[in-house]
């Protein structure tokens, strides 16, 4: 029987904020993958190594955790005021397929840098020294990202001082602002900050019980409860809950119906096709904690604690889009995320997660009786770790 040869695709593996993923230019894809479909989903799926029933992805690029199961495509944009055009892919590790609901914020930092290697975005745009401005279109939902990208010597700068908790090493810092970043008005979804028109609202789940929620669509829908009420305190790390096969149950039911009361799906088995949206995520006053790399997180250091789950597991640190949703909704007064940092107006929030730290600006305005928000603002690093070809194996 004779056996189909590997097929060489040009890609480069990066790491953006605390993320990393495979990244692709759309015109080196295969021709059939260059659209939105199956052909992309089972390519994308095989560089990865998923589905993979061992749940470790030996056999392709990804490793294992919701952080390292990423795909980017990018694209010269043809859009007015756009540099490059930006398409996320969250590839399940053990299931097959590919969610494009929503974005990766850590991972939106390494698209104005490799835009910038890759050759899309235009010379002129560059300076032969500072900080390049590089203007993305979010395809996944719509939206403006704005990176602020360091070069030296007309190259892009990837080392530096910059220390972000849940990266061991220091990189350069790449500023993102992510415009308009509240609910997505382009992809059905509706375009309420607060899908249901409350700050708080009760949230009956079986199994589990009543309690208050604030469900918000910035950055990525979410879905926030307290801590205390679903039995944790908001200091917890990994392992306190990704060992757990009775929480993870727990949180995915919340999610499932936190994501039929936001109106993102129609019924709870679509929550199984739906891993990367909403996120669900327990907020907490201060308190003084120990981080995963053993750093001693001050609770007069903090404004509040956040943990946030990403495909079924607790995040080792914060998703980007996570952290937008963070600071709008610390940022408005009434929502539980607001009321454990103590309340108040304010435009910048620190929250503690297991990780460390992590402070993120947000312009939340009151318009009409309805809560928008103008941009949020945070500052990540992005590296290449290695670029070249993926092989995979072709199909019939």
């Amino acid at each position: 029987m004779p056996h189909l040869p590997q097929t060489k695709i040009p890609a480069t593996y990066m790491r953006g904020g605390t993320s990393k993923g495979v990244f692709f230019k759309l015109t080196d894809l295969p021709l059939a993958a260059q659209q939105p479909g199956t052909a992309r989903d089972a390519l994308l799926l095989r560089v990865i190594g998923s589905p993979d029933p061992y749940e470790k992805q030996i056999d392709g690029m990804g490793a294992a955790t919701s952080s390292t199961s990423k795909t980017v495509i990018l694209a010269k944009s043809e859009r007015k005021d756009h540099d490059v055009d930006y398409l996320f892919g969250q590839v399940s590790i053990d299931k097959p397929f590919v969610d494009w609901s929503g974005n990766c914020g850590n991972l939106s930092a390494a698209v104005g840098p490799l835009a910038i290697s890759s050759g899309l975005v235009d010379a002129s745009r560059i300076p032969n020294n500072g900080l390049a401005t590089v203007r993305i279109w979010q395809a996944n939902i719509s939206k403006t990202i704005i990176a602020h990208v360091p070069i030296t010597n007309g190259e892009v700068q990837e080392t530096g001082d910059f220390e972000l908790d849940g990266v061991t090493f220091p990189a350069a810092e790449v500023q993102l602002e992510f415009m308009d970043p509240g609910a997505d008005d382009g992809d059905g979804e509706g375009g309420a900050m607060f899908p249901t028109g409350n700050l708080i609202d009760e949230l009956e789940v079986p199994g589990v019980g009543r309690f208050k929620a604030t469900m918000i669509n910035a950055g990525i829908p979410t879905v926030f409860i307290n801590a205390a009420d679903v039995g944790y305190t908001g200091t917890e790390l990994q392992s306190a809950i990704n060992g757990d096969a009775k929480a993870l149950a727990m949180f995915e039911t919340i999610r499932a119906h936190g994501a039929m009361r936001m109106g993102l799906i129609k019924s709870l088995d679509e929550a199984k096709t739906r891993q990367h949206t909403p996120k669900v995520a327990i907020v907490a006053p201060p308190e003084d904690y120990v981080a995963s790399s053993g750093k001693t997180v001050a609770a007069q250091g903090i404004d509040l604690l956040v943990r946030a789950l990403s495909m079924g597991k607790l995040h080792h640190a914060m998703m980007g889009t996570a952290s937008v949703a963070i600071a709008v909704a610390a940022c408005v007064p009434g929502t539980l995320v607001n009321a454990a940092a103590g309340g108040g107006e304010r435009k910048e929030v620190r929250f503690g997660h297991p990780s460390g730290t992590l402070r993120v600006g947000a312009e939340a305005v009151q318009e009409n009786g309805e809560w928008t928000v103008r941009k949020a603002i945070m500052s990540r690093s992005a590296r290449v770790l290695m670029e070249g070809f993926v092989r995979v194996p072709m199909a019939d």
